[in-house]
């Protein structure tokens, strides 16, 4: 388990608000030297806490104003077979492994309703797919965040029980 203190937090949560900031600019708003923030870059890359800097995309602007999750029961011996599949397929932007009836959650970007449809029947006629159900993502209330997990983290390791811990 990596161990993060209160300066690799605070790098995590500037990195996940602009994956593009310079080094320079994280040691001056951290308030440490440039070195540091490289070294403690390089940690957590080297430890498994950061594996890749990315932009979040904004799928409306990008023309892919339908946003839905489409669980997915499958065939287990057929498990490798689907995540193949479902790699090839571009709307499809993540898929997690699940517990309960569907084995996996599929979140997936597309033009229309219409091109939705399409990709929906092309996952259900993929070997291995027993059943799809899909929901429509109507708005996204809470956008991907890591400060309040972070502190919860922080809290636990630093001995509060949750219902003391920072919210």
């Amino acid at each position: 388990m990596i161990v993060l203190d209160a300066l690799d937090s605070a790098l995590l949560v500037e990195l996940a608000r602009n994956p593009r900031i310079a080094v320079l600019e994280l040691a001056s708003r951290l308030g440490v030297s440039r070195n540091t923030v490289h070294a403690r870059m390089k940690r957590l890359e080297v430890d498994g806490a950061v594996s890749g800097y990315r932009a979040e995309i904004n799928w409306l602007a990008m023309g892919l104003p339908v946003l839905a999750f489409v669980s997915l029961e499958i065939d287990q011996r057929k498990m490798r077979v689907v995540i193949d599949e479902l790699r090839k397929l571009p709307y499809v932007i993540e898929a997690h492994a699940a517990t309960g009836r569907e084995d996996l959650l599929v979140r997936v970007a597309a033009e229309s309703h219409e091109k939705l449809l399409e990709m929906i029947q092309t996952v259900h006629a993929i070997d291995g797919v027993a059943h799809t159900e899909t929901a429509l993502a109507l708005a996204t209330p809470i956008r991907y965040r890591i400060q309040p997990i972070l502190d919860h983290v922080a809290g636990l390791r630093a001995g509060l029980s949750p219902a003391n811990s920072p919210a």
